[in-house]
């Protein structure tokens, strides 16, 4: 393997590459950490997700990143027509080195329309978050029965008509003052606590499958294993070479 080349992703190995490269990382991350993220995997998901289009507050983007974390949702799709997303890692905590988060940024083109499709093609229900259309489900009422794909407007306008437009449900977070929308961090957070809690005590497939774990396993020793490139191009070298050799190798050690 190329030193320089692009590592090879989870999915595109064999289980038995997989599963070989993951316990050769794995001698370099701590036994601590090891347990902690076995613990972690359980209450991963890919169930559920949300979009978030033209967050353009560094603190509102890394406070949603950081509730996602929190709560397991692993994918974050971060939407870029017009604002660019950034994050502050004083406030992610660290965050954003265990959630995978997915951009849509060609410049000249609907990013928005490219999310909501890729969402859409993987099976999500795409569900708007808005305070003023009618119909709106709450987080407590929304059907579990497919994966949810929640979108979340900027700081200012929400979501654009381009997003309203394609939805196919909406969601109102419940509110009895004067003011007529939450922080968008406060709305990630609303939704998400409630819909997860239910999932949790629900039937649905919301966990993991073992192969998901396994090469989510990976991806994180990958993000913590420092030098992961060069031990990988040492450990593809030693697996090209003949048995016998390694075997001589070993027994002259």
């Amino acid at each position: 393997m190329d030193r320089r080349a692009e590592p090879p992703t989870p999915e595109e190995l064999t289980v038995e590459q997989r599963r070989a490269l993951t316990a050769f990382l794995g001698q370099y991350v701590t036994e601590n950490k090891r347990t902690k993220i076995r613990q972690v995997l359980e209450y991963r998901t890919y169930y559920v997700t949300i979009a978030l289009e033209d967050i353009y507050q560094p603190q509102n983007a890394s406070a949603t990143i950081r509730t996602c974390e929190c709560l397991g949702v692993q994918t974050v799709h971060v939407i870029e027509n017009r604002n660019e997303f950034r994050v502050s890692p004083k406030v992610t905590q660290g965050a954003s080195k265990w959630v995978d988060i997915r951009r849509y940024r060609a410049p000249g083109q609907d990013n928005t329309a490219r999310c909501i499709q890729d969402l859409r093609d993987r099976g999500y229900r795409i569900v708007a978050t808005t305070p003023n259309a009618t119909h709106c489900y709450t987080p407590e009422e929304i059907p579990l029965e497919r994966p949810l794909a929640f979108l979340f407007g900027n700081e200012e306008e929400g979501l654009s008509p381009r997003a309203l437009e394609h939805a196919d449900a909406y969601l109102r977070l419940p509110m009895y003052g004067f003011t007529q929308s939450y922080n968008i961090s406060v709305s990630v957070a609303m939704t998400l606590t409630h819909v997860i809690s239910r999932l949790h005590a629900s039937d649905h497939p919301w966990r993991l499958t073992a192969e998901e774990r396994e090469a989510l396993t990976l991806t994180w020793y990958r993000r913590i294993v420092r030098r992961h490139r060069e031990l990988e191009a040492y450990f593809w070298e030693q697996l090209q070479q003949p048995p016998r050799a390694r075997r001589g190798d070993e027994n002259r050690g």
